[in-house]
């Protein structure tokens, strides 16, 4: 019988590895590191090293592990107490309930961030059904995790997503094939640059994080996160001044763009969008009360959202 087919429950000596065993090994050793959540990412980071779905996972503790299934679980547990995070370990991030492969030119989708979607869709639903047809546009789309999130949503849409990264872009684009969203398209670009309007909504994750915070990020975010998707400039705005200048030649009339913030930022990038002709509404906070996602409209003689 190999490895692999062992019975979940097996008679083993005291010093024999079992999955369990090593888990709670693991778990221990995150737990002394400083891992915030010690028994979520044993239990991901096993997952993934034994090749376990969430249902063998859960009856495995008294597998036996060979000597190969050891060493690919102490590799993962290294990378982890040495500040990797666990989505750049096992190469994928869950976002709006997706499975999103992520990879260095990508940033990891955040919670947060899911605020746009949140934001994007309220001003859609209120403006009539998700199935008419409306064009989208996601400005820096990375791993393509605001895009495909909306087009989950929105059966006839058709969507792009931009990036100056090539593979970024290729990770996006593997990521809707996977999802099965194909009406979604690629382009590399620098913000809009390549696109023509108009589009009925737009949506962008820009960097906003100014060049001497960058230092000060946490390592998971500084050490391992694309510094072009964090840096925004010297006060972290450079990204959204130039979406006040990409954005309103690109809306259709009446339409919208939602933009992700950063901590304090909703003046600022108001005021700019403002100043470029754009009318803007108070932002929706995040789940910990941050204002998040700043939503802007085209003027319009009738518009084809509520907002």
């Amino acid at each position: 019988m190999s490895a692999d087919a062992v019975p979940a429950v097996t008679r083993v000596s005291a010093d024999t590895p079992t999955i369990g065993a090593a888990r709670h090994a693991a778990i221990a050793e995150l737990r002394a590191a400083g891992i915030e959540t010690p028994e979520l990412d044993a239990r991901v980071l096993f997952a993934e090293a034994l090749s376990l779905d969430h249902a063998a996972f859960a009856a495995a503790d008294g597998r036996v592990l060979n000597v190969e299934q050891r060493k690919n679980i102490a590799a993962v547990i290294r990378r982890r107490i040495a500040g990797e995070p666990v989505a750049r370990i096992v190469g994928y991030k869950e976002f709006w309930s997706l499975r999103l492969r992520v990879g260095p030119a990508t940033l990891v989708p955040r919670p947060e961030t899911e605020t746009i979607v949140e934001t994007a869709l309220a001003a859609i639903d209120a403006g009539g059904p998700r199935t008419r047809p409306l064009r989208i546009a996601d400005l820096g789309t990375g791993s393509g995790a605001l895009l495909l999130a909306l087009l989950s949503e929105l059966p006839d849409a058709f969507g792009i997503g931009t990036d100056i990264s090539s593979d970024a872009l290729r990770i996006a684009a593997e990521n809707a094939r996977h999802l099965g969203l194909l009406h979604a398209a690629f382009a590399a670009c620098d913000m809009g640059a390549a696109l023509r309007g108009p589009f009925d909504l737009i949506v962008s994750n820009p960097p906003y994080v100014t060049s001497a915070e960058i230092a000060m990020l946490a390592a998971e975010v500084r050490d391992f996160e694309p510094r072009t998707a964090l840096d925004g400039g010297l006060d972290g705005l450079d990204a959204y001044r130039s979406l006040a200048v990409t954005l309103p030649p690109l809306l259709a009339p009446g339409g919208i763009a939602v933009v992700e913030l950063g901590i304090g930022q909703a003046p600022a990038v108001g005021a700019l969008f403002r100043a470029a002709g754009l009318t803007t509404r108070a932002p929706r906070p995040d789940l910990a009360g941050v204002p998040r996602a700043l939503l802007a409209h085209a003027a319009a003689e009738a518009s084809r959202f509520a907002v």
